[in-house]
């Protein structure tokens, strides 16, 4: 039977904790047999390991890992720097044995502190994405995705994310009529449409208070649906196209035309979320020249189609 290990420690976060167990622990072959044995570990002495509002008493240590041919990292409320005594050489010995070794949401800061995601891509919760990438500069940080499969080494975005790459490693180890009997025990999607980014929020680029571009910029979210050029924005700026180009980059990090595609989104976005319109009337109303290019750039940066982003967000009573 394949043994999945789950490490917690210290301010482990219940909900990473809970994933793998309950989705591998849900697991069962054709023939009614349980496909994982799950074992939850950790390093310390007591077994004891505080959980938010909660201590739960783990029954293995970390000779468990060596144990173990999959290993789950969950995150905790701060990783530890650096990882409690004898984790990271567990950890790496695991893997030079080929162990599977697999990190959910912030979890993914204890495993970068191994070294083994060294030259690797990886994901996180994408709140915690910069961070990651800023403290393991040799990692490659994507946070745009639902999880990053590397073989022996994965990694996932938030919490339901792991759900998604625990399903993942499910099909792969038993095929999809298995996993697909897994997902509906999670009452969830086999496989869900997008990453990451259609849950990111895509706020405008902070421009300081009493700048003095300020006016043009509530202009530009008032007017959005309009087909907009650069000279007619620096006609109502007042001042010649090379100074705005000068002065947004100055004050917002980016373009005029590329803070205004970014309104557009916003716009879209809460007309997705609110109405009933169909697409092509939302293209319109968003400013997109046709609902191709609107569909095209939607899906570039919120990572999902307009359809797909309405059936993850929209309210239950659109206003018509």
């Amino acid at each position: 039977m394949h043994t999945v290990a789950v490490l917690a420690l210290d301010g482990v976060v219940p909900f990473d904790l809970s994933v793998p167990v309950d989705a591998f622990g849900w697991v069962r072959l054709p023939d009614g047999r349980e496909a994982y044995r799950v074992r939850v570990c950790s390093p310390y002495p007591s077994g004891e390991v505080g959980a938010g509002p909660f201590t739960v008493r783990t029954p293995y240590g970390l000779e468990a890992l060596a144990q173990a041919d999959t290993i789950f990292l969950p995150g905790v409320e701060e990783p530890p720097d650096p990882l409690p005594d004898g984790v990271a050489e567990a950890l790496r010995d695991a893997a030079a044995n080929g162990t599977r070794i697999a990190s959910i949401c912030v979890g993914a800061f204890l495993f970068a502190a191994t070294g083994l995601l060294d030259g690797l891509r990886a994901t996180t919760h994408w709140f915690a994405a910069r961070e990651l990438a800023e403290r393991y500069p040799k990692v490659t940080v994507d946070p745009d995705v639902l999880y990053v499969d590397n073989g022996q080494f994965l990694t996932s975005a938030g919490a339901a994310a792991a759900l998604d790459m625990c399903l993942h490693m499910i099909r792969r180890d038993h095929g999809s009529a298995v996993a697909a009997q897994a997902a509906r025990m999670c009452v969830m999607p086999l496989e869900r449409e997008g990453g990451q980014a259609q849950f990111i929020v895509h706020d405008m680029p902070p421009t300081p208070a009493g700048a003095t571009l300020e006016p043009v910029l509530r202009w530009l979210e008032d007017h959005c649906d309009r087909d907009l050029t650069l000279d007619e924005i620096a006609s109502r700026a007042g001042m010649s196209t090379r100074t705005l180009n000068r002065r947004f980059r100055e004050q917002t990090g980016t373009t005029p035309l590329q803070w205004l595609h970014r309104a557009r989104i916003r716009r879209a976005q809460h007309l997705l979320e609110t109405t009933a319109h169909p697409v092509e009337r939302i293209a319109a109303q968003a400013g997109f020249g046709s609902p191709t290019a609107f569909r095209e750039r939607f899906r570039r940066v919120v990572g999902t189609s307009p359809q797909g982003y309405r059936k993850a967000f929209r309210a239950e009573r659109p206003v018509a």
